[in-house]
């Protein structure tokens, strides 16, 4: 069982948990899902945040089934996003959680923002661990 909390001692966070504790077992490292297609294409040039978060989201969605994992199994979530501007770093965490892949920002979770990404044009990447079965 996963245990998510908030010290009284620290602020408290809008919808993710400063503290997740999960017992001994399996953990899954995905690797930075990224706005890329099957083709590896980058999705939404130029600037395009929402298709670009869009499309991380759907990839996050296929690896974490991939090892047989649900989005409420994710227990650390990092959110890189190309951008100073808090209020695009709002938009792009509000889309996340009004998406299937809502669950896995209720535990410990970082969002960023960034000068730049791996990929030309690349404005948004998720990172995730899970905790397995």
């Amino acid at each position: 069982m996963i245990e998510k909390f908030n010290p009284p001692t620290v602020h408290e966070p809008p919808g993710y948990t400063h503290v997740t504790i999960t017992p001994a077992g399996r953990l899954a490292h995905f690797a930075g899902q990224c706005p890329l297609n099957l083709e590896g294409e980058v999705v939404g040039q130029p600037g395009d945040y929402d298709a670009q978060t869009d499309q991380v989201i759907a990839n996050c969605l296929a690896v974490l089934e991939s090892a047989g994992a649900k989005p409420d199994q994710v227990v650390r979530s990092v959110i890189y996003v190309v951008s100073p501007s808090s209020e695009v770093l709002a938009a792009v965490w509000q889309r996340l959680n009004d998406s299937p892949l809502a669950p896995a920002f209720t535990t410990a979770s970082t969002l960023l923002g960034v000068a730049a990404l791996g990929f030309r044009g690349q404005l948004v990447e998720v990172d995730l661990t899970a905790a397995l079965d």
